[in-house]
């Protein structure tokens, strides 16, 4: 099974990292599989002893589209990252990273350790030519659809070329894993009126205004518009971005335990909330994270896609599929055009 081509479309699964285990990362596979009708081929990294019978159960056994590539050690959720990447040299997330360095894949998809596979995606796959530092993306809900938050955590310190670099990153995986053609751009401030925000934002917003019709930039934002549709793309840097993701998160688990209390209070509360039912599975569905798979770590010599350490096998399936839209795209090749372009221009004096 390992002996199988593989090439640099193809898709380096860790199958190893996720809290779920290797039969949850098998299972997500299968389930792309039969529910994508094209899809890259899929090398399966982990120990080759586990993966086959969990393969050959699930009827991967000899599928054409999956291969495997034995790693003896895996890196837990609790390794320091950086130790981790230096003592586990044979880990199913290392031999992936790897096989997307070497050409082998055009992209990995974990669900292990952020902190490794953030470090070991940057320290080994380096960025691309003219981008300093790489960006985490998120895909969040709002009021009538998603939007991408773009830094989500990878660079708490940036400067204002790196947001500038986010607004084309997020731009280009909007239209990829929400289809937008030519995404709606805001800057994340303290307000919509030119001057406000601290020194980051403003001069950010300069620079912004010089790229011209390079994205579609709809201007500064404040917190009033991050969920009401006003924009597709939502520009910060890694420290505001990350708490922005995890109050929300926060919030949206107290509204939803709150609602449920109340709706116990009552038998009529109850019948209520047993008539609204079709409703609250609707927005569930909605609101659930496992439909766009996890967070890309953009701005890479390859891609990098970290699910959710817990991910079902639903979410592994659509990482799995953002992962294969990634290179129907040519996604990487698009982004070095538009970041030439970029850079260039923001290097012009002010007229």
């Amino acid at each position: 099974m390992s002996t199988r081509p593989s090439g640099p479309s193809s898709i380096a699964v860790d199958a190893m990292g996720s809290d779920l285990g290797p039969s949850e990362m098998v299972a997500g596979a299968a389930l792309a599989l039969k529910t994508l009708d094209v899809l890259a081929p899929i090398i399966m990294v982990g120990d080759e002893a586990r993966l086959g019978p969990l393969l050959a159960e699930a009827g991967l056994g000899n599928h054409p589209q999956i291969s495997v590539r034995h790693a003896s050690e895996v890196i837990e959720m609790h390794d320091k990252p950086l130790l981790a990447l230096k003592r586990k040299r044979d880990s199913s997330m290392v031999r992936a990273i790897e096989l997307v360095k070497s050409g082998e894949a055009s992209v990995v998809v974990s669900c292990g350790n952020t902190g490794s596979l953030m470090a070991g995606g940057t320290l080994r796959l380096r960025t691309l030519d003219g981008i300093e530092r790489p960006a985490l993306a998120m895909v969040v809900p709002n009021k009538t659809d998603h939007f991408i938050l773009v830094d989500v955590g990878a660079n708490s310190t940036a400067k204002p070329a790196h947001l500038v670099h986010n607004a084309i990153l997020g731009s280009h995986y909007a239209n990829v894993s929400l289809g937008i053609t030519r995404p709606r751009v805001g800057l994340l401030s303290i307000g919509t009126e030119e001057g406000k925000g601290n020194e980051l934002v403003t001069e950010t917003h300069k620079l912004l205004k010089k790229l011209g019709n390079l994205i579609d930039y709809r201007g500064p934002i404040e917190g009033f518009h991050v969920f009401d549709n006003s924009v597709d793309v939502i520009v910060t840097d890694g420290f505001t971005g990350n708490v922005l993701l995890k109050t929300s998160e926060s919030l949206f688990k107290l509204l939803s335990g709150y609602l449920r209390e109340e709706l116990m209070q009552s038998t009529i509360r109850k019948f209520g909330a047993f008539l609204s039912k079709g409703a609250f599975i609707t927005m569930k569905e909605q609101l659930s994270p496992d439909n766009y798979g996890g967070a890309p770590l953009l701005g890479l010599k390859g891609n990098v896609l970290k699910a959710h350490g817990s991910s079902n096998r639903t979410a592994i399936m659509h990482a799995i599929r953002i992962a294969h839209e990634m290179i129907a795209a040519d996604f990487n090749q698009h982004i070095i055009t538009d970041i030439k372009t970029a850079n260039d221009l923001i290097a012009q004096p002010v007229a």
